[in-house]
């Protein structure tokens, strides 16, 4: 980790670069898409801590006109029995690696946190599916959550998108998307430190991108992964912070980390989207690293922003004051 950060790192993330710089594994940009998927999942395995339980967890499928779509919905058990708050969840991992199984302790906190459903969607993985493969898989489902939201015992004017990494970037495409008249209506999105912009332009890239977990070399595996060719990283599909206009869009809550090569293009979106005149609620968390709600396991930061993303959801659904830092 380089010195001149590492101080301001909190403690429990800078013990987990450290062991992760010293460790023997290989990089997963130096791995077959196959293998990097296990090593990701084994990696969460170790960070992410308990699953919180639930009054029921359900697995199924969703059938959309391009592919069958695995996904998972989540009911606390301080979920009313019907008319709630549904958050479509998308998760992160590079559009490459990541699961419905991965992100499972993620979704399980922001269920109880919302005091809603949630509803986790396996979208089609890069590289064996291309952009923009995952973008229609983002908006099929969120199309489907809006169409069967009453039969899911949720309100289908309470309908979020959310997801973390490549999944914000899937939550902010469909959310627009659906401005576009692409999707139903969405009543706001909820982005973790989204990739909004696939030129990786942005000082952050270079401030943090060795020794911060995402690394360059692994953004950019990923992004070779995804793109078709050079011609989809100014696609505002790929990447939302391109798109050429904002206006309308739903309420955005948009989380970031301070070490986290991704830092600059989400408060960039951030900052677009509220000159375009969107209420946004931007927060970033300035001694986390990328992947930082991921470690409940190991962090009390990871719960404390699920936990606030949580209430900042459930106060837009039901026009509550209940959001507090």
């Amino acid at each position: 980790m380089n010195d001149k950060y590492a101080a301001q790192v909190e403690p429990e993330f800078a013990q987990l670069l450290k062991a992760a710089n010293k460790s023997k594994l290989p990089e997963l940009h130096t791995l077959a898409p196959d293998a990097a998927r296990k090593q990701y999942a084994a990696g969460v395995a170790l960070i992410a801590g308990n699953s919180p339980d639930m009054a029921s967890v359900n697995d199924f499928r969703i059938e959309t006109p391009e592919t069958i779509l695995p996904a998972r919905l989540y009911r606390p058990h301080s979920a009313p029995p019907e008319a709630t708050a549904l958050l479509v969840y998308f998760h992160g991992g590079g559009w490459s690696f990541g699961s419905i199984d991965t992100h499972d302790h993620i979704c399980r906190r922001l269920a109880i946190a919302l005091d809603g459903l949630v509803l986790s969607i396996g979208y089609r993985l890069a590289p064996e599916n291309k952009f923009p493969a995952a973008v229609e898989d983002a908006i099929n489902a969120a199309t489907w959550a809006s169409d069967n939201a009453r039969m899911l015992g949720a309100d289908p004017a309470k309908l979020f998108l959310g997801g973390d990494s490549a999944g914000g970037n899937l939550a902010a495409v469909a959310a627009i998307a659906a401005c576009d008249a692409d999707g139903p209506p969405v009543a706001g999105q909820l982005l973790f430190y989204p990739a909004t912009d696939m030129t990786m332009r942005f000082a952050s890239h270079t401030a943090f991108g060795d020794d911060y977990r995402l690394t360059r070399p692994l953004m950019l595996w990923s992004a070779l992964n995804y793109l078709r060719d050079g011609r989809d990283v100014t696609n505002p599909r790929a990447s939302p912070l391109l798109a050429t206009s904002y206006a309308g869009l739903p309420p955005a809550i948009i989380i970031t980390a301070g070490f986290d090569p991704l830092r600059d293009e989400g408060e960039a979106y951030a900052n677009t989207l509220r000159k375009a005149g969107n209420d946004v609620d931007y927060k970033c968390y300035p001694g986390a690293v990328h992947g930082f709600i991921g470690m409940t396991g190991v962090s009390q930061t990871a719960e404390e922003c699920l936990a606030f993303a949580g209430r900042a959801l459930r106060a837009a659904a039901y026009r509550s004051s209940e959001i507090s830092e």
